[in-house]
């Protein structure tokens, strides 16, 4: 791990109080769920850089078995997440060791599931959580991450990226309307 990586994780645990946890995530220090976190965002430019967004998604194939998401250490932290006339978003699987204000595009906070008819969980997405501790907004390959947009108790930036799923809104949309959760 970078020693600049390895201190600003310090720092926000600091700045979190050991509260950076994005469990259940629709359920945390924010009074608002996650689906309305996004609901009022509107549809994102279509593009993306071509070479970037292969590069991610060479980088996260590995993780269409959620077996290997598990021995990458990450954890199921949401519900389905779906809201009717947007779309869904699926299962988020967070990565906690890489929340923090470090934006690496090839090692994304969370992966996003969308269980297919017999409830397997296939892969379609990418999400960046960027603690905001005063450091430059990120951008991914131009496009400018949302303000908040999860339920991290702390200022902090997050970007949906479609790069196992096409979605007929944009690359960068929150909510696919190609996705479905299951009915409760």
């Amino acid at each position: 791990m970078s020693t600049i990586r390895h201190a600003t994780r310090l720092r926000v645990a600091a700045l979190a109080l050991g509260t950076l946890s994005i469990a259940g995530c629709g359920e945390s220090a924010s009074t608002a769920p996650h689906e309305t976190l996004h609901a009022n965002r509107a549809s994102s430019p279509a593009g993306a850089s071509p070479t970037l967004t292969k590069a991610v998604h060479a980088a996260t194939a590995r993780f269409h078995a959620t077996v290997q998401a598990t021995k990458a250490g990450y954890a199921e932290a949401s519900e389905c997440v779906a809201v009717p006339g947007l779309g869904g978003m699926g299962f988020h699987w967070v990565k906690q060791s890489l929340v923090d204000p470090v934006f690496d595009p090839l090692q994304p906070e969370a992966v996003l599931y969308e269980p297919d008819a017999k409830g397997n969980l296939k892969l379609v997405a990418v999400e960046y959580i960027v603690i905001d501790v005063g450091q430059p907004a990120p951008t991914f390959g131009g496009q400018p991450f949302d303000v908040g947009g999860t339920p991290v108790p702390v200022a902090h930036w997050s970007l949906h990226v479609w790069v196992h799923k096409d979605n007929p809104n944009g690359i960068f949309t929150p909510f696919n309307p190609a996705v479905t959760c299951p009915a409760a």
